[in-house]
């Protein structure tokens, strides 16, 4: 039977699959019989494939892009002296600072290290961020479908924003777990200097085992967690919040169209905004656990006497006592080191991904489906 064909015949609705995953509906009316060819939504495993790979793909170009502002900021997070001459609490604390300014970084590493030195663990960094989105994106779909009981992107964007934030959290703690050891090299790597403490991943891998055990690969890992939770939920929740605000605002501007942007895609300018907003917001909350996370991370580990102060073992008993602490030392301001590339960095790494995701999942779900 030729699937575009149609007649009618008497009798009840009825629907069988055709061989190459469509679905045709027969619908009986009067004497004829008339058929629709319905495309079926991809199944659980393609979708599950669409969405890992354009996660994927999605957060290896957005950590690419915005390395040298990361570096940046890790510098500045593991730096114990201030960053500035009014953030210091108490004078005589720490010895003079390494790096003081964005500008100041920036000119020092690219002195000292060259452009490489700004994409300093960039190989971990990829081995961490690429799995991350990929089981991110994949674990928010699920979450999205069951909640809106369809898979569909548009029934997605209807959700509360409380299923929205909720999502975001639980995916973020998924892709967390499943990728920290990365992260945590990443971290070791790019935040230090010339010469090197540690010349490769391995060297750095083979100490940390050496000094902390393998469970020295999860330090930080419960800051990270408290942290993500809020920095998830509230990136993909205000990006979709943002999103149905642009949606409506599109419906505003051009009314009910034929052929406008108003109708179910945005721009990809507007993806952008969204996505850039959503960043900064979810940042900006979030940066002082961030900071603590830092710490964690390379306490107790070598450190180059010219970058400054090392954070000793046990230097902190928990997270409560870190913050504390860093309070304590180096003012509120130390909660904060890094804030400003971080949040220049957060704000296109948020848009990049959002955006790259949007596309690439749109072209695999073209070729796939």
């Amino acid at each position: 039977m030729d699937r575009n064909s149609s007649t009618w015949a008497n009798g009840n609705p009825r629907h069988s699959l055709h061989d190459n995953g469509g679905l045709i509906l027969f619908e009986f009316k009067g004497f004829k019989l008339k058929v629709h060819w319905v495309m079926e939504e991809p199944g659980q495993l393609k979708r599950a494939f669409i969405d890992a790979t354009a996660g994927a793909i999605a957060g290896g170009i957005s950590r690419t892009i915005t390395s040298p502002l990361d570096v940046i900021k890790i510098r500045f997070q593991v730096q114990l002296e201030p960053t500035s001459s009014w953030a210091l609490p108490h004078g005589g604390v720490y010895g003079p600072s390494k790096y003081t300014g964005i500008l100041q970084a920036t000119k020092d590493i690219y002195r000292e290290e060259r452009l490489r030195g700004f994409w300093k663990g960039n190989v971990p960094a990829l081995l961490m961020v690429m799995p991350y989105t990929a089981i991110q994106f994949t674990v928010l779909h699920k979450l999205k479908t069951f909640a809106a009981g369809s898979s569909k992107s548009e029934d997605h964007i209807q959700l509360s924003p409380y299923l929205s934030y909720l999502s975001g959290a639980l995916a973020g703690c998924a892709a967390t777990v499943g990728t920290y050891p990365f992260d945590l090299l990443r971290t070791i790597l790019a935040s230090q200097g010339e010469p090197k403490v540690y010349p490769s991943m391995r060297s750095a891998l083979v100490d940390i085992l050496k000094t902390r055990g393998f469970q020295g690969l999860y330090a930080g890992l419960t800051p990270t967690l408290v942290e993500i939770i809020p920095y998830a939920g509230l990136q993909f929740g205000t990006y979709d919040t943002f999103k149905r605000w642009t949606k409506g605002w599109n419906h505003l501007r051009y009314g009910q169209p034929n052929g406008s942007p108003s109708d179910d895609s945005l721009s990809s300018f507007q993806l952008f905004l969204c996505g850039l907003a959503a960043g900064t917001c979810a940042k900006a909350v979030c940066h002082p656990l961030d900071v603590v996370k830092k710490r964690f991370q390379i306490e107790g580990l070598q450190r180059h006497p010219k970058y400054g102060a090392r954070v000793e073992s046990h230097a902190y008993k928990n997270m409560w006592d870190a913050l504390r602490g860093i309070v304590q030392a180096e003012g509120w301001a130390g909660l904060y080191k890094g804030i400003v590339p971080s949040i220049i960095k957060a704000a296109p790494a948020g848009a990049v991904t959002f955006v790259a995701y949007e596309y690439t999942s749109d072209w695999l779900e073209s070729i796939l489906t």
